[in-house]
């Protein structure tokens, strides 16, 4: 079994070369390759495909492109390369469940195939979406924890301290990321669930050292919660995020992995971005010894992941994975409109259904591009839950039809998504409830499922 000492001896005594050199002559052409010899080929009428042997190729595929081109290290300049036996043992070696939360919130996250009736694990919340100030952050927290469909929670990232932007690998996101914990945990304590694990933890914590410091328990965080960090695309890594995983997994946490190849980057099509995103799901279990594992693609344009082409991307990597491993992989899921819009819900709607009948659970959501300060509420992730458990059980032809039906209500918006509005506008902070405005347009878009067959809570 690959160990973090063998990955460090890996990313200093590897073939040398440069950034450029493996990502446009070495990775670039081999996805590329890769797609040819196994005749991958993208079908825009079936967002959600049936054929179990795409699946399966592309899984052969994204086993082939990292045995290839490896992994590589940006501090080094050296590629990070597996043998065949590396990456099985690792596939066998990762593992089948993990038990998060404490107390009555202690919930166990187990693979999902497709599918499958057992309903999905859904980490709810901001997808790691920027917020400005306390009064927002709790009452989102607070709002995230009285979901009943939330078996984790992802947090706002916080963006000032002491009314000073925070600044990254400074005192300010140190304080920030000490900040994050303990707010989150006082929220959920209000919402009386105060064991429900954190998944993505510390939003906050972009550098190494503001996540360690943030790990002292007098903060809140516990071995129970998920520690998620971010990869980079096309499956690079840096010392500073393996310090955060030694660092987690020295107090026996779960090192979670998320990573965001880009449709139209240097995997190309939608074809070599699913390919990708499965090879990723392989590097990062070896790299990190990661425990679960979040993709989620993103179209390059539009910065978000509920077009057609994405759609069929996250359901061809999510039944390549399920099909082939026991991973635990939750997909997250990107909208380009924003808060208070009917384009918000059909997009989460359509990228969950996608993931959930695909084999595979949930995070949800970034909204608004996830990259808009305050473009977010408690309403998208409560929807997402809800869809989520309704479409366990669906048959993939029948989420297909779905999936058509809702594009049909946003696909020619993409381009020019509505903002929304912001977490102030349509979000009462103190009693926690939409605005009128907000929740008539939830009320027509429950109508709208129920027509299309979906009945919602």
């Amino acid at each position: 079994m690959v160990t973090m000492i063998d990955v460090m001896h890996k990313t200093l005594e590897g073939v040398p070369k440069s950034e450029n050199d493996y990502q446009l002559r070495g990775f670039a052409p081999k996805v590329q390759e890769k797609v040819r010899e196994h005749g991958i080929v993208f079908d825009s009428e079936e967002p959600i495909p049936s054929d179990n042997s795409l699946a399966d190729d592309v899984f052969e595929a994204a086993f082939e492109l990292l045995v290839d081109v490896g992994g590589y290290c940006t501090d080094t300049g050296r590629v990070i390369a597996y043998t065949e036996a590396e990456v099985r043992e690792g596939l066998k070696g990762a593992p089948s469940s993990l038990w998060l939360g404490e107390g009555r919130d202690r919930k166990e996250l187990v693979p999902r195939k497709i599918g499958d009736r057992f309903p999905p694990w859904c980490l709810l919340g901001a997808g790691g979406g920027p917020c400005s100030g306390d009064p927002a952050f709790l009452a989102l927290m607070e709002g995230y924890a009285e979901i009943s469909h939330a078996d984790a929670i992802t947090t706002p990232a916080m963006t000032r301290v002491g009314g000073m932007r925070i600044r990254p690998a400074s005192p300010l996101e140190v304080l920030g990321a000490m900040r994050n914990a303990v707010l989150g945990r006082e929220a959920c304590s209000r919402a009386g669930r105060q064991g429900i694990p954190f998944m993505n933890t510390l939003s906050t914590a972009e550098s190494d050292i503001a996540l360690a410091a943030a790990l002292h328990p007098r903060f809140g965080l516990r071995p129970s919660d998920g520690y998620m960090i971010a990869s980079m695309d096309p499956m690079k890594i840096d010392f500073a995020r393996l310090n955060k995983a030694t660092a987690v997994h020295s107090i026996g946490g779960a090192v979670g992995i998320d990573f965001s190849p880009l449709m139209g980057g240097y995997a190309g099509g939608p074809e070599g971005t699913t390919v990708s995103t499965v090879a990723h799901h392989m590097m990062n279990a070896l790299t990190f010894q990661a425990s679960y594992f979040v993709p989620f693609p993103l179209h390059l344009r539009h910065v978000s992941n509920s077009s057609r082409e994405m759609l069929w991307v996250i359901s061809t990597m999510g039944q390549a994975v399920s099909r082939n491993t026991h991973l635990l992989s939750l997909s997250l899921n990107y909208t380009a409109a924003g808060p208070c819009t009917p384009m918000c819900l059909l997009e989460t709607s359509a990228s969950v259904t996608a993931a959930v009948v695909s084999g595979l659970s949930i995070e949800s959501l970034g909204v608004a591009t996830n990259k808009n300060e305050d473009r977010t509420t408690p309403v998208e992730p409560r929807i997402s839950g809800e869809v989520a458990h309704a479409a366990a059980g669906m048959k993939r032809t029948d989420g297909n039809e779905l999936v058509k039906q809702l594009l049909r209500g946003y696909e020619p918006r993409l381009a020019n998504p509505p903002l929304g509005k912001t977490v102030h506008e349509c979000w009462d902070l103190e009693k926690r409830r939409p605005s009128k405005e907000y929740a008539s347009v939830i009320a027509a878009f429950k109508k709208r499922m129920s027509d299309f067959g979906m009945e919602l809570s």
